[in-house]
């Protein structure tokens, strides 16, 4: 745990928004005291929930996308501090962890060029750096029967998360993915589109499941690759349900959830799938948030739910009077996760 930058009591009280005769997650949620190891203090914490922010845009520069999800950590965890804590959702459900330790990195990445067959491959050594990191964090938290809430980055991340569970419960794990693409591109070096096909080549991730996939966004050649391994890596697509209307949300959600229910599994969640939210790929055609909040909602309620990844958002990307919006969306994100799985 060494990489992590600690969120303090002190970070906790500068971004919560006090008000008389209210109170605010930022007054209950859990911060690890400066002495203490954080290993020692999440095992003896009764909080089931653990905050970790991995502020990098490395993985989707790798992929020739717009940095900015770097941010999106700063946003979220300053919506989530001011959430009113109630009888509906408490904030001393949430540890938080603080942000894995980028700062190197990403000074690393200023000067790279995507184009540039050199640079091309630092990139994506770097983002393997950030993928033993995350890794050990996730093992480390899950193994210590929390459940992680990872905010920020790019989708690169999910391959950290996967193998983290699946060394902590000592067997491959399952994952749903909504996200208008795929990330299953073909293994040309780490970068934000081929997290789940490194994870599964490796034999981290059993079943995935890819929720909304927009077709005119995903290339022959990953449908020929699904389609050969149709037993363990299945699709629905965002036009079939939401245009065409040949499929109905809530029984594709019931699909999916049959399909990899039968293990351990780990929620990711793309922005990108929303329209107008600011991220490296952002789209004017998607599903709706409220779909989204019922997606997490629906998913989240099941006892093999190992994790919540939302990640891709870019508050940086957006107009500067909006921008803390995606911090909001997240903080709604995080509570209905927490909602529907602490039932």
């Amino acid at each position: 745990m060494e990489k992590i930058i600690p969120f303090t009591i002190n970070d906790l009280a500068k971004i919560t928004n006090h008000r008389s005769g209210e109170i605010k997650f930022g007054e209950k949620m859990i911060t690890i005291p400066k002495e203490a190891d954080p290993i020692a203090f999440l095992k003896t914490c009764d909080a089931k929930y653990v905050l970790l922010g991995v502020p990098e845009d490395i993985g989707i520069r790798a992929n020739f996308g717009r940095p900015g999800a770097a941010s999106a950590w700063d946003s979220a965890i300053k919506s989530i501090a001011n959430i009113q804590h109630n009888r509906f959702c408490k904030g001393s459900q949430l540890i938080v962890l603080g942000q894995l330790n980028v700062s190197e990195e990403m000074r690393e990445v200023e000067h790279l060029d995507f184009n540039d067959i050199d640079d091309r491959s630092k990139l994506s050594q770097l983002v393997e750096k950030i993928d033993k990191d995350v890794s050990h964090i996730i093992f480390n938290i899950i193994k210590l029967g929390k459940t992680p809430i990872v905010i920020g980055g790019g989708h690169n991340n999910a391959y950290g998360n996967i193998k983290g569970s699946a060394l902590a419960k000592g067997k491959p794990i399952n994952a749903i993915n909504f996200d208008a693409h795929s990330d299953f591109r073909i293994l040309e070096g780490r970068h934000s589109g081929n997290g789940f096909s490194y994870a599964y080549e490796e034999g981290f991730l059993k079943k995935y499941f890819i929720f909304g996939l927009h077709e005119n966004y995903t290339s022959k050649s990953v449908l020929d690759i699904i389609k050969k391994l149709e037993d363990r890596v299945r699709y629905n697509t965002y036009d079939s349900v939401n245009i065409r209307k040949e499929k109905e949300f809530n029984q594709e959600m019931a699909h999916a959830l049959e399909f990899i229910n039968d293990d351990f599994f780990g929620i990711e969640i793309d922005l990108d799938a929303i329209p107008n939210i600011a991220c490296s790929a952002m789209t004017l055609s998607g599903f709706s948030v409220e779909q989204l909040r019922q997606f997490i909602s629906y998913f989240a309620k099941n006892k093999n739910a190992t994790y919540l990844h939302i990640c891709e958002g870019a508050p940086d990307l957006g107009e500067e009077k909006n921008n803390h919006l995606i911090g909001k969306l997240i903080g709604y994100l995080v509570t209905d996760f927490i909602k529907a799985n602490n039932q």
